[in-house]
């Protein structure tokens, strides 16, 4: 068996794996980081990712007159989580959080050459439970995948870069236990079938979540029965099997159940593995139906608010899929897909581009859809968009008396005018309005089949990312189930569930994955310099 020797052994080679060698570089160590894929894929998923972070009292934030603190941070963050007596170590990460984001993430990107957009979203402001109390959702320039060119870049030219080695097309199987303490990992070179042995006085796991392994994300689903079709956002190495290595040598894990799956996944037209999935963001506008054409009710489904009470709701439908009606109108203003392969003029910087069309409408990805998916459907009449609804599956399920009643009624409404508007869906859409950098991507309400031609999109959950995971410390050391660190043996990242095996709970403020692989990772350095 080859043996290699380093200061510093990290397993997987995303974003938060990078920032840990980065900073690990820093300090003078050598390093080695495996990872399964090949090197034209380094940054794992959030080399895909569409790069929003929430973080809290950054001067952008303060520029646009949103008076956010810590403290504000945190009552959204407690209520939003629902934390039990027993996530100790989660709550302290959730604290660490919006102590440190602004400076530690925010600050610390700005001063590493990334630039942030000028404005700030206003994303899960809660439903049942309050959310974000004021907008924190931050917009890199070059999304998830200039985020990680960035740090593959650092790395390239830091001045200790020669301590570093990268091994590629390697899956980890196992840690390697020396004396009471994990002194690195064992390996196999897939292409190969090579058994190579990992050594190093600190190992850290940053391999991501489960999220890409369905038969775990079944196992694991928080509502009762999963649905028969799921669509996978994440990735088939992200497979929880560094999860099971860690647990057998005596870490933690915890909270596998949370997860941050999204309500409107489409198939990818170009689907890179099994059931490659697509997750869009869902138009505020649209109208959200079941299997049969009926508007989901009584209480309309509308992106925005609870993303997991979306997927709650739609997890125990008849059916495994719904479907969402609106119209080109709409979808120039407000349909998007996540991640940085559908945000071009965002991902690659462009400025007047991406302004153009924000200002004018983005045609340009309603009519990629409408080519490339046939799950984008278009129509110039109802009767003909519910025949292609129906031919798409080749049944008859979706009933057109069902789909004009829905529509009908809504435009209905619409056309009282706003002083007898009573819908709400129309009362969240004029909440949304409110906040200028949201009225730029929210339709004025108007009739819906005023405006052809008209669109539906059949949708099914996709998933993709773990908010459990190895439960931590605020060093970022694995525990294990006495709540003692374990010797040699580091998690960051989401393998980590953004640190102590679960800091988001329940549910995500969103944004807080990149950033919480930013603070994990540098913790982690710290702590072993």
């Amino acid at each position: 068996m080859a043996r290699h020797q380093s200061d510093i052994v990290i397993v997987g080679a995303g974003i938060a794996g990078l920032v840990a060698a980065h900073e690990c570089l820093e300090q003078g160590k050598t390093v080695t980081v495996i990872d399964r894929h090949s090197a034209e894929h380094v940054g794992g998923l959030a080399r895909t990712a569409f790069g929003g972070m929430a973080l809290v009292g950054t001067p952008i934030q303060k520029r646009m007159g949103i008076r956010d603190t810590p403290e504000l941070a945190l009552s959204d963050w407690l209520s939003f989580a629902e934390f039990s007596n027993r996530d100790t170590w989660p709550r302290r990460w959730a604290e660490a959080y919006v102590e440190q984001s602004a400076g530690r993430v925010f600050s610390w990107l700005r001063d590493k050459g990334m630039r942030f957009m000028p404005a700030v979203n206003w994303v899960e402001r809660g439903d049942y439970v309050p959310g974000n109390s004021v907008p924190r959702y931050h917009i890199m320039w070059g999304t998830g995948f200039g985020l990680v060119q960035r740090f593959v870049d650092l790395i390239a030219a830091h001045p200790n870069t020669g301590k570093l080695q990268f091994v590629f097309g390697c899956r980890a199987s196992d840690l390697v236990e020396d004396g009471g303490r994990i002194a690195g990992c064992r390996g196999t070179i897939e292409a190969t079938g090579e058994e190579h042995e990992f050594l190093g006085d600190q190992t850290i796991v940053a391999t991501g979540g489960i999220n890409g392994n369905m038969q775990k994300v079944r196992d694991n689903w928080y509502w009762g029965n999963p649905p028969a079709d799921i669509l996978n956002g994440s990735h088939p190495y992200c497979d929880g099997h560094m999860h099971d290595v860690v647990a057998a040598n005596g870490g933690t894990i915890t909270h596998l159940e949370n997860m941050w799956n999204y309500a409107a996944g489409i198939p990818h037209p170009q689907p890179q593995f099994e059931g490659h999935g697509l997750s869009l963001i869902p138009c505020k506008s649209a109208l959200w139906l079941d299997h049969t054409g009926k508007r989901i009710g009584p209480e309309p489904l509308i992106t925005g608010f609870d993303t997991n009470e979306m997927c709650r709701r739609l997890s125990e439908m008849e059916m495994p899929y719904s479907w969402q009606i609106l119209n080109w109108r709409i979808a120039a203003k407000e349909f998007a897909i996540s991640g940085a392969e559908h945000n071009p003029h965002i991902r690659d910087s462009r400025l007047f581009s991406f302004l153009k069309e924000t200002l004018l409408g983005n045609h340009r990805l309603v009519r990629q859809m409408q080519q490339e998916s046939d799950h984008f459907l278009v129509a110039e009449t109802l009767p003909e968009l519910v025949e292609k609804m129906n031919a798409l599956d080749g049944d008859e399920l979706v009933k057109f008396d069902n789909v004009a009643q829905a529509v009908n009624s809504f435009d209905a409404n619409i056309g009282r005018g706003p002083a007898q508007w009573n819908d709400d869906q129309l009362r969240r859409i004029v909440h949304a309005r409110a906040w200028r950098s949201d009225r730029i991507r929210t339709c004025k309400p108007k009739p819906m089949l005023d405006y052809g031609p008209l669109i539906a999109i059949k949708l099914r959950i996709v998933t993709r990312k773990s908010l459990g995971g190895i439960q931590t410390d605020l060093d970022s050391r694995a525990l294990d189930s006495s709540g003692n660190p374990i010797d040699g043996l580091y998690a960051i990242g989401e393998a980590a569930g953004f640190g102590g095996g679960g800091a988001s709970g329940r549910r995500s403020l969103e944004g807080t994955f990149l950033s919480g692989c930013i603070l994990t990772a540098r913790a982690a350095a710290d702590a072993i310099d």
